[in-house]
């Protein structure tokens, strides 16, 4: 919850409400793990028979259409209403509607005393794939989490180029090409860049990835993401975490850093402030808290 709090307020500038999010905002519901559904809103009524009038007036034309009612908090209309109400926005549009495989969903809703209707786009779970990637870690981040991070760090625009800093297998880079982000990963570890590499090969993405310290970067980008070393499969203490944030803040304009410990202190050290953060809970071998930075120069 924390996590979905926190991609929403950086992407939409603000939270949800009731597992619904009212914006201006457009975003791919299969970039995030967190959104389900995106119903762009082409007509809304406070009246259920106005709408059905709207619609006609319309003279939608689409052959292999289907329609879907999205239950909303505090919607109670029943079972059996919703399928008349679909059989009306059904009849009111000239076409064959095909229910298995639609070239194009329409969405009804009701919420707060109005009526919606347009085009419903779903999230296709294709992402999902990337749990198959040949090279993976016990201690890895999620997909969740790496979904996350892309769109926090991004903000949501896909035309802002990032740099994984620590890519590890390449988790957050398998997500940010997905969604079709510029980015490049760094790592010093030579086995992390290989199994990065073979990651992005099979899914056959494209993306450079450096066997380098990050110190060692030269180039400038818009966001990086570090999810710091956690001393647990490989070596790290407050040293080395400054020089990464350090280098890391030298190169980007906004970062967002995982740590399993406090941070605080090495992030504002760096010239960095903390923006936003939250905490999460990772249950597996070992328990532990992955803490999450937002951080601006």
């Amino acid at each position: 919850m924390e996590l979905c709090k926190l991609e929403a307020r950086h992407v939409f500038n603000r939270e949800e409400k009731n597992k619904l999010l009212f914006s201006d905002i457009k975003v791919e519901p299969s970039h995030s793990a967190f959104i389900k559904k995106r119903l762009d809103i082409s007509l809304c009524s406070p009246s259920y028979d106005g709408l059905i009038e709207d619609i006609k007036e319309q003279q939608i034309c689409m052959e292999g259409f289907k329609v879907e009612y999205l239950v909303l908090d505090g919607d109670t209309t029943s079972y059996e209403e919703r399928l008349s109400k679909l059989r009306d926005i059904g009849y009111s549009i000239d076409g064959t509607p095909d229910y298995y495989n639609p070239a194009i969903t329409y969405g009804l809703s009701y919420y707060n005393g109005e009526w919606y209707f347009g085009v419903l786009n779903k999230n296709n779970l294709d992402w999902n794939k990337h749990k198959n990637k040949p090279c993976s870690f016990s201690n890895s981040l999620n997909i969740n989490l790496a979904k996350a991070l892309v769109n926090i760090s991004s903000k949501g625009n896909s035309g802002k180029k990032l740099i994984d800093a620590c890519c590890g297998v390449g988790t957050v880079m398998l997500e940010a090409c997905f969604a079709g982000y510029s980015i490049e990963g760094c790592d010093i570890n030579w086995k992390s860049c290989v199994h990065t590499r073979k990651n992005l090969a099979f899914y056959s993405y494209k993306a450079e990835v450096y066997r380098s310290d990050i110190k060692d970067i030269t180039a400038s980008y818009d966001a990086a993401i570090v999810d710091l070393p956690y001393n647990l499969y490989s070596y790290s203490n407050d040293e080395i975490t400054a020089n990464i944030i350090c280098s890391t803040a030298r190169i980007a304009q906004r970062v967002v850093v995982v740590s399993t410990s406090d941070i605080k202190d090495i992030i504002h050290k760096a010239g960095l402030k903390i923006s936003d953060f939250c905490t999460l809970e990772k249950e597996g071998k070992s328990k532990f808290e992955r803490k999450i930075w937002v951080c601006e120069k």
